[in-house]
């Protein structure tokens, strides 16, 4: 299996292709220019080491979905049924043809993500930096000054309680137990989800001596499956016994966990959702993954982004967030500016650390570029806002890192579209905008889409 092989581009006597179709001054045709195609081929070969069975899907047009998508902060199935409506959006993929067909499965951009890695995502978040600097978004001077801050990526699961947690680890046990051939004296189908429900009304009234009580009674009832299931792990047939000794296990682990304890299990099927507290009066709690967002100080484009699992201390991380600023952008930056979560964390020889608590040294310049600290927060605000970094639907930790990273993809290119519209805007307003001899004006917005 290998990549299509590039063909020649001939005319077609009854199709009219895309570049003659489209407006070639629209921000996409634009923003299509900006970017080295032959790059993602270069880089993604290696995916593809075997040169046997069907042709590969082209990594342009996996990147270029995989950059819409997080640029309109679309679904896996959105991205793909809005491309076949959208000839502008098969321009950027580089069809030469009008098609009418899905260009690939939905699906398939799981598997792409997989294959593709972490690396190759930094490589797609790379290439729009290099296109910010291309489309002159930024300046090359500007990634001297960087901001660095963390938030909360979330996870896409509902609100983890005892309750919730115990019932669905019985009703997995349950299940996996008839697969396997097991033979439970009781499961608790009917006691176990009426128990349950009480205990939510209890604690909704706040009758928590009630609830306390009641979830006794659960969690009593629930190891008594546990216990069941284990006693009868030897009769487990081989393929599936490491899906059942890993679910005995999780629920262990919620048997085990008490309110205090530290690294607890709030999702089954997500075991690496942690709770991170960062103050905030209207969410005390955020169930997810800590990411680290780097930007630079003047413009706010994203140069770095990781998602840090384990809930590390923010100083802790600035190091490897400053060198991975290093490594997007072949450049190192020489000022960083952080709040006061990162006070005395390392940095690399010539990097300097700037925070408000600082007092000596300072000039009226650092004093204003301290002050600028805060334009990092609007910019995750739109991350999470118009892109999909506020819920996270990817899987694992390696969904969180993949997640993270395309969002700051998509942060990018909404920079550089909005640079490209006022750059038009200001070109139609100057070259239609002056009334003509009969008096009729051309409005510069009936031109662009025209």
């Amino acid at each position: 299996m290998g990549p299509k092989p590039s063909v020649p581009i001939s005319n077609d006597l009854f199709r009219q292709r895309l570049d003659e179709l489209v407006n070639p001054r629209h921000p996409l045709a634009q923003f299509a220019q900006h970017i080295d195609w032959s790059g993602f081929e270069r880089e993604w070969a290696g995916f593809f080491p075997s040169h046997r069975g069907r042709p590969a899907t082209a990594p342009r047009l996996v990147a270029g979905l995989l950059y819409l998508q997080h640029t309109f902060a679309l679904s896996d199935e959105e991205v793909v049924w809005g491309w076949i409506e959208n000839p502008y959006w098969q321009l950027f993929c580089g069809e030469i043809w009008f098609q009418h067909n899905l260009p690939i499965d939905p699906s398939s951009l799981t598997r792409w993500r997989q294959r593709i890695g972490a690396e190759g995502m930094e490589w797609l978040l790379a290439q729009t930096i290099k296109a910010a600097t291309s489309a002159q978004v930024i300046k090359r001077r500007s990634l001297n000054k960087v901001i660095v801050d963390s938030t909360v990526q979330e996870k896409a699961i509902a609100y983890p309680t005892n309750s919730k947690l115990l019932n669905r680890g019985r009703e997995q046990l349950v299940k996996l137990a008839a697969e396997a051939g097991m033979t439970l004296r009781q499961n608790y189908n009917r006691e176990a989800p009426k128990l349950a429900g009480k205990i939510a009304r209890y604690a909704h009234a706040r009758q928590y001596q009630r609830m306390r009580s009641h979830l006794k009674k659960l969690k009593t009832l629930v190891g008594r499956v546990w216990r069941d299931a284990l006693r009868q792990l030897a009769k487990v047939p081989a393929h599936l016994k490491p899906k059942v000794t890993g679910l005995l296990q999780q629920v262990e682990r919620l048997l085990k966990q008490q309110p205090k304890d530290s690294h607890k299990l709030y999702r089954l099927h997500a075991p690496e959702v942690e709770c991170i507290a960062k103050g905030k009066s209207r969410q005390p709690y955020e169930f997810g993954v800590k990411v680290s967002v780097a930007t630079t100080h003047k413009e706010g484009l994203v140069v770095g982004m990781r998602s840090l699992p384990g809930n590390p201390y923010d100083g802790h991380t600035l190091h490897a967030a400053v060198k991975q600023v290093e490594i997007l952008t072949q450049h190192q930056p020489k000022e960083i500016f952080v709040d006061l979560g990162y006070r005395g964390a390392a940095l690399p020889a010539g990097v300097k650390l700037y925070h408000r608590k600082l007092r000596r040294g300072i000039t009226a310049r650092l004093k204003r570029d301290i002050r600028r600290r805060s334009a990092i927060e609007p910019a995750i605000g739109h991350m999470k806002n118009d892109g999909r970094l506020r819920r996270n639907w990817l899987k694992g930790t390696e969904g969180d890192a993949f997640h993270a990273l395309l969002c700051g993809c998509g942060h990018n290119l909404r920079m550089i579209l909005r640079k490209l519209r006022l750059l038009l805007a200001q070109i139609l307003v100057r070259g239609h905008w002056q009334p003509a001899m009969g008096g009729t004006v051309n409005h510069p917005l009936t031109v662009i889409y025209a």
